[in-house]
């Protein structure tokens, strides 16, 4: 075998199909895009969602449901979930930053603290919000709770 002799494999090559270059291609004409309508047009592209002019599901179906854009949305977080995190840190201080450096809470999340669970470590904790029973709770254990 030498350089000279290779090939491809029979069949692995073939020519491209040049449209719109003439009857005597077989392909002049209407270049393979058969008569009117859009897509014979050049630069026609079809919409996401288009039926072929039946009316498209996402008209079809009624509209509902309705979004405040001025509610405030609170990331909530548990007292089990702080005695876990007590537990894990040995910290006297549940502040933000700790909350997300743990991964409890988000950049931007406004952080609620609930009363789930038993808080039996005495921690001073800083939130945006509270709920009465995590307030109880925390004074309970001997901690503070105060509001960001």
């Amino acid at each position: 075998m030498k350089l000279h002799t290779l090939k491809p494999a029979k069949g692995s090559v073939k020519n491209r199909k040049r449209v719109g270059r003439g009857q005597g291609s077989g392909r002049g004409g209407t270049s393979t895009r058969g008569h009117k309508g859009a897509q014979s047009r050049s630069g026609y592209s079809r919409k996401s969602g288009f039926e072929g002019g039946q009316m498209p599901l996402q008209r079809r179906l009624p509209k509902f449901g309705f979004n405040n854009i001025h509610r405030v949305s609170y990331k909530p977080i548990n007292l089990d979930t702080i005695q876990e995190l007590v537990e894990k840190t040995n910290a006297t201080e549940i502040t933000v930053e700790l909350l997300r450096e743990n991964g409890l809470a988000s950049k931007n999340d406004l952080i609620k603290v609930l009363g789930r669970g038993e808080l039996k470590a005495k921690v001073e904790i800083q939130a945006n919000k509270f709920s009465k029973s995590a307030i109880e709770a925390i004074e309970k254990a001997g901690g503070k709770a105060t509001k960001l």
